[in-house]
């Protein structure tokens, strides 16, 4: 009986006993905590994380002239088809460097100098050679004179007989032997002058001109340091003094997609506008296809001329052409379409909507935009300021509000 008593004891419930709070929120909370804390760190390390990235211009469409229309547009940059870096064709030390930056030059002028100290004491020294066999050919040529009179009188005595045949044959070889040795003499003074010839070679070399008239845009050496043709370790001997480009050999050079390369015709005419100039439109005409693709861009290099020249036109300058088809030519003037004109790659989808990423002191900031007709490698938007920096091939991670930095 007590068994069961304690059994139903143990049955029956307490009802002032007080149960422990459950730890089951506080759990959930942590777990809450901790989750908005990753998110927290996530969002923090996104918008300190720094992009490398690609900038391009946001540029205006330009209308169709009159007489002509435009098939095709496409971005390149001015390059120059004469350019050369200049060096000296020996190895020496800079005396004298006569150039500087943006600097007007002539063919032919002097650019610099080098220590010619060397080469000067070797023509001195070839010169002089030459001055001594020219002596020493004297003398043999006077020898030579002296045996051949010896010669006449010797022959004239063996005629009367006063002399033997032999003494006119010992004269008469006397005769050809001088003369074979003036004849060695004066092919040693023509040895020395070719010397003295090669030494003044060498001497020309310690002065650096200009190869053809055009405008130096790069200087690379100092006084004192060494300069030579070839390249050497340890980066202290300089390879070029300076740069020069002509200014009138200046055209554009574009990358044409291949599947629109059909457009392009050589001979044709085209419109180019510089980046730093939108509101200035330079004639143009096509000067050749490069008979070549690149197989990682999918694009056919163009060559495009300019029909004016101009000191505002700089190489290395951003330039959209449009290619123009006389075949279909408009009457007369067409209004430019309302936008600018980006590069397909700097459009990019986030949350289902077109964005752009524009560069802003080193940030980013996403902008909405209207997408509208292609236009070759370009399309046109609308919502985007002409001239703006955007990024040409935004990252999937890039959001807004991103650092960057804009490779050179």
């Amino acid at each position: 009986m007590e068994n069961k008593g304690e059994l139903l004891n143990q049955l029956r419930i307490d009802r002032n006993k007080v149960e422990p709070p459950s730890r089951a929120p506080w759990i959930v909370a942590l777990v809450a905590l901790v989750l908005l804390g990753v998110a927290a760190a996530w969002w923090w390390m996104s918008s300190q994380r720094s992009y490398e990235v690609s900038a391009v211009s946001a540029i205006v469409p330009s209308a169709g002239g009159a007489g002509s229309a435009a098939v095709l547009q496409a971005t390149g940059y001015v390059t120059a088809r004469r350019q050369a870096t200049v060096s000296a064709q020996i190895t020496g030390t800079m005396s004298e460097v006569l150039i500087e930056e943006g600097e007007h030059v002539a063919e032919g002028q002097v650019l610099a100098r080098l220590d010619d100290t060397a080469q000067q004491a070797n023509l001195a020294q070839a010169r002089a050679q030459i001055a001594q066999a020219r002596a020493q050919a004297g003398q043999f040529k006077a020898r030579l004179d002296q045996a051949q009179r010896d010669l006449a009188r010797q022959q004239d005595l063996v005629g009367r007989k006063l002399v033997s045949k032999q003494s006119v044959e010992a004269a008469q070889t006397e005769v050809d032997a001088l003369t074979a040795q003036l004849t060695a003499q004066q092919r040693s003074v023509d040895l020395a002058s070719a010397q003295a010839r090669s030494a003044q070679v060498q001497l020309d070399y310690t002065t650096v001109r200009a190869p053809f008239a055009g405008v130096i845009i790069a200087k690379a050496a100092q006084v004192g340091e060494i300069v030579s043709p070839l390249s050497a370790g340890g980066g202290f001997t300089r390879t070029g003094v300076g740069t020069i480009v002509d200014m009138d050999s200046l055209e554009i050079e574009v990358d044409v997609n291949e599947s629109y390369i059909n457009r392009v015709v050589p001979g044709a005419p085209a419109e180019a506008v510089l980046d730093a100039y939108q509101d200035w439109t330079i004639p143009a005409k096509v000067i050749a296809i490069i008979p070549t693709a690149d197989r990682g861009k999918a694009t056919v290099k163009v060559r495009v001329g300019l029909e004016q020249k101009d000191p505002r036109i700089l190489p290395d300058m951003g330039a959209r052409v449009s290619f123009m088809d006389e075949k279909t030519a408009t009457p007369a003037a067409t209004e430019a379409p309302k936008g600018v004109l980006l590069p397909g790659s700097a459009i990019v989808q986030r949350g289902g909507k077109s964005v752009v990423f524009v560069i802003n002191d080193g940030r980013v900031a996403m902008k909405p935009v209207q997408p509208g007709q292609n236009m070759g490698e370009l399309r046109l938007v609308e919502g985007i300021a002409a001239a703006e920096q955007l990024v040409r091939e935004p990252p999937a991670e890039m959001q807004d509000g991103s650092r960057i930095s804009v490779k050179k």
